[in-house]
C-alpha cells in the first residue's frame, strides 16, 4: 500500500470511528438528562474534553494571535451553537425530525466551502446522492412511525445546527491549513468554546435554573455525581465523542477533505438507532432496515 493511500485509509478510519462514537451519544446525552439538564451536560462534556486533550497531548503549541479568530468561531459555531441547539431542538420537537435535519449538515458544508474557499463540490451525483441518503435518513428516523410531526421551533432550531456545522467545518478547513498540530487546536477549541458557554451558565442560575433557551439544574444535588453511570456517560462524552472524535474528524478532514469526509454524518442515526436496540431496547424495524441500506447507498453516491 502506497503512502498516499495509507494516509487515506488512516483519515477514512478515523472518520469512521468518529461518525461510531457520535452515533452513541444520543443515548448517553438521553439517560444523562434523567440527572442534568442539556446546557450542564454539554459544559461538563466539554470541560473534560478540554482536559482529557492536555492529557493525551502534554504541550503548548504557538498560535499567531490573529489566527485566534478562526478557533473562537470554531468554538463558537461547532460548538456551543451547534451543539446546544441540537439538544433545545430535541426538547421542542421529535428525536426523528432532528435527525433528519441536521443530516443535511453536508450540503452546508458543500455550499459554504464552494462559497468561501471556492472549491467545487456540488455536482449531479452529489446532489442525488444527497437526496437518497436524507431519504434513507428519514426511514431511519421515523424507524416505523407513520406521520412527521412539524414543529416550526424545534426544527428551525435543528435547521440552524445544520448550518452552523457547516460554518465550523469552514473554520476547521482554514485551521488545518495552518498546519496546527490537530489534538492542540482542537484543544484551543474547546478551550474557547467552554469560555462561551460560561455566560450561558450564569444566566441560567441567575434565572432560577430555567428560561426559553437555558435550562440549568433542577436543584444543585450532588448525589448525580455518586451515580457510577452519570459518570461513565459523562467521560465518554466528553473523552471519546468530544476530545478524541473532534480531533480524529479534525485529522480526517485535513487528510481526505472536509466536504468528502462530511457526506459520513449521514451515517450517525444509522448508528444511532443500532446502539439504542441494543441498550435501550427500542425496536428495528423493517423500516428502518431499509432506511440504513438507502442510507448508506446514497452515501456512495454523494461520495
Amino acid at each position: 500500500m502506497s503512502k498516499f493511500s495509507t494516509s487515506k485509509f488512516f483519515g477514512l478510519l478515523m472518520a469512521a470511528v468518529s461518525v461510531f462514537f457520535w452515533g452513541i451519544t444520543f443515548v448517553c446525552t438521553k439517560y444523562l438528562l434523567n440527572s442534568f439538564s442539556a446546557l450542564e451536560i454539554l459544559f461538563i462534556r466539554f470541560v473534560i474534553a478540554y482536559f482529557g486533550l492536555w492529557i493525551m497531548r502534554p504541550k503548548w503549541e504557538k498560535i499567531s494571535l490573529s489566527d485566534n479568530i478562526y478557533f473562537v468561531l470554531a468554538g463558537l459555531s461547532g460548538v456551543v451553537v451547534y451543539q446546544f441547539a441540537e439538544n433545545i431542538a430535541i426538547d421542542y420537537t421529535s428525536a426523528s425530525n432532528v435527525s433528519v435535519i441536521v443530516s443535511i449538515c453536508p450540503m452546508f458544508t458543500a455550499i459554504i466551502a464552494q462559497i468561501f474557499l471556492h472549491q467545487k463540490h456540488i455536482t449531479l451525483r452529489f446532489v442525488l446522492g444527497f437526496f437518497i441518503a436524507i431519504f434513507g435518513v428519514t426511514l431511519v428516523s421515523l424507524n416505523g412511525s407513520s406521520t412527521l410531526h412539524l414543529n416550526p421551533a424545534g426544527d428551525l432550531l435543528a435547521l440552524l445546527a445544520s448550518v452552523c456545522w457547516g460554518f465550523y467545518s469552514l473554520f476547521v478547513s482554514i485551521i488545518n491549513g495552518k498546519k496546527y498540530d490537530a489534538i492542540c487546536s482542537t484543544r484551543r477549541v474547546f478551550f474557547f468554546a467552554v469560555i462561551l458557554m460560561l455566560p450561558l451558565m450564569i444566566y441560567g442560575k441567575i434565572n432560577g435554573g430555567s428560561s426559553m433557551f437555558v435550562t440549568l439544574a433542577r436543584d444543585v444535588n450532588l448525589s448525580r455525581f455518586s451515580n457510577p453511570l452519570n459518570w461513565v456517560n459523562l467521560l465518554f462524552l466528553g473523552l471519546v465523542a468530544s476530545g478524541f472524535c473532534f480531533a480524529a474528524w479534525n485529522k480526517a478532514c485535513n487528510i481526505i477533505g472536509t466536504v468528502k469526509v462530511s457526506a459520513g454524518i449521514y451515517l450517525i442515526p444509522v448508528v444511532t438507532i443500532v446502539f439504542a436496540f441494543f441498550a435501550l431496547g427500542e425496536a428495528i424495524t423493517p423500516m428502518g432496515v431499509a432506511g440504513a441500506i438507502i442510507t448508506i447507498a446514497g452515501l456512495f453516491i454523494a461520495s
